[in-house]
């Protein structure tokens, strides 16, 4: 199907959408592999090493979400305890979204060359939602300002020559289930995208105990493989992820939260028709916050990024190979007083971070590559 017929697939999907209030789901034939192997090694959970992290502070959910402070410009979110970075606004991001969509939620982000991918799913579609992609070279190309690209689905902008200019560097992809849409992910070593089905019932609240993986067209912008499965060994069991991220290598991570502070590590790697993960050795007894929000992996230095809302910690890859040797010195964490929601963050290959704030939903950038 070529993208123009890609496109009008969409705003199709956007106007049924609207209409039936949940958002359309394709019409397509897509493959669907039940793995019969367990897809967790087997795993001891009395062989697991505490590590005392305690240099990461645990930063519980705000009672209350600050909006943003400059909510049609600029804002910068910068450190206060930790190892330092400066987020400054890229983008204001287009709210409402076409015909009124709403788009006031974002859930994940990957920014893969000219591109930024966003994971949308508003909350009345009931575990469905649509990837957006925007063109950056061709934004910067406009000198497009935030406040332009947040107002470019309004009524006012519908006639605007420019407003229109800068519709043509968003490719709204088809709607389809996502589950919470928390973990769109870039695999670094196949080029392709994945992310967890995790259907919730409410917030947090899996559905069933099954693992489901998507494998994500970059071009098309929708599932093209699903592998269902079980995370299970022996009496231990989890039912998938919530965040996804892939190193180098092609390995793929995800983290959980065991109990109110404790943090579990999961490393594995996903085939055409196969997952298979481990539970890593070393348990983090200090997590960086209450939600698991997102994980981000930074191919410059080689270390995955635990996110939570105003608390981030990272760790270096090499720590977990085995059975794990990280020390308390190689854990890093940053923390914030913005009480914004932090939905996402993800690195460019040469390491600039790009954090994708909720409540006036923005994309910010570091101020340097060092972090």
């Amino acid at each position: 199907m070529t993208d123009k017929q890609w496109r009008e697939l969409g705003e199709l999907a956007l106007t049924v959408g609207m209409v039936t209030g949940i958002g359309a789901l394709p019409g397509y034939a897509m493959p669907v592999v039940h793995q019969a192997s367990g897809a967790l090694v087997a795993t001891a959970l009395k062989q697991n090493r505490d590590l005392n992290d305690d240099q990461v502070h645990f930063t519980p959910v705000p009672a209350q979400y600050a909006a943003a402070e400059n909510p049609h410009g600029i804002n910068t979110i910068a450190s206060n305890r930790g190892q330092a970075v400066t987020f400054q606004t890229l983008y204001q991001l287009p709210l409402p979204g076409p015909r009124g969509e709403a788009w006031g939620d974002p859930q994940s982000m990957v920014t893969v060359g000219q591109y930024i991918y966003i994971v949308y799913c508003p909350t009345t579609w009931q575990n469905r939602g649509r990837i957006v992609r925007f063109d950056r070279q061709r934004l910067d190309q406009l000198n497009v300002t935030p406040r332009q690209l947040q107002r470019v689905y309004t009524a006012k902008a519908a006639q605007s020559a420019r407003e229109k200019a800068i519709r043509s560097a968003i490719k709204i992809g088809p709607a389809f289930t996502t589950g919470h849409g928390q973990s769109l992910a870039y695999n670094w070593q196949d080029g392709q995208f994945y992310m967890w089905c995790d259907r919730e019932s409410a917030p947090r609240v899996p559905i069933n105990q099954e693992g489901v993986l998507q494998r994500i067209s970059p071009q098309t912008l929708r599932p093209v493989k699903q592998i269902h499965f079980r995370l299970r060994a022996g009496h231990f069991a989890v039912p998938g992820g919530h965040v996804l991220t892939f190193d180098r290598q092609g390995r793929a991570y995800f983290w959980t939260r065991p109990s109110a502070s404790r943090v579990y590590i999961y490393q594995g790697t996903i085939g055409q028709d196969a997952v298979h993960f481990r539970l890593t050795r070393q348990v983090l007894t200090h997590g960086p916050g209450t939600r698991v929000q997102s994980m981000a992996y930074n191919p410059q230095n080689d270390r995955l990024y635990l996110v939570s809302d105003d608390s981030i910690a990272s760790l270096p890859v090499a720590g977990l190979a085995g059975n794990g040797h990280l020390t308390p010195a190689d854990v890093q964490w940053t923390g914030f007083a913005s009480k914004r929601e932090f939905e996402a963050l993800n690195f460019t290959a040469d390491g600039r971070a790009y954090l994708m704030s909720n409540h006036d939903p923005e994309i910010l950038q570091s101020t340097n590559t060092t972090w």
